[in-house]
């Protein structure tokens, strides 16, 4: 018999797998990719500095504080009043705004290096002058 007088294999000819051994290999392939992704997830690198923590922290509560309507206010920058000592810097395009909160001066440490573990930074929209809004981007340096 030859195929080309159309004949089809039969079906003893054709590869099979047995359905056991497919689920245990659906299985397996399942939990190496868990294993995978946890060991990857604890690879991760993560804030371990407690400075990293405390400035995260204070950038949530000055923002919160800066903030109306979700638009940081300049002005509202020296009304805050926080027990971590921090310089506080809001910088757009055309401007920036430094003040020092709990007793440090907004000079101290000179110019911010956004890569310190003790900063913090988020982009925000600020307001310039009435009517006029702009990006940003808020910092906050925790001094200790």
């Amino acid at each position: 018999m030859s195929r080309s007088r159309g004949e089809r294999f039969g079906g003893a000819d054709r590869a099979a797998v047995e359905p056991l051994a497919a689920l245990v290999a659906v299985l397996a392939v399942g939990a190496a990719l868990g294993l995978y992704v946890t060991a990857l997830d604890d690879a991760t690198p993560g804030p371990e500095d407690p400075a990293a923590d405390a400035a995260d922290a204070a950038l949530d509560r000055i923002e919160r504080d800066a903030t109306v309507g979700g638009i940081v206010r300049p002005d509202r920058l020296r009304r805050l009043e926080d027990e971590t000592p921090a310089v506080v810097e809001l910088e757009t395009e055309r401007r920036r705004w430094r003040v020092g909160v709990g007793a440090v001066s907004p000079d101290a440490g000179g110019r911010i290096d956004p890569r310190s573990p003790a900063v913090a930074q988020r982009s925000v929209t600020v307001a310039v002058s009435p009517g006029e809004n702009v990006r940003g981007v808020l910092r906050v340096v925790v001094r200790r």
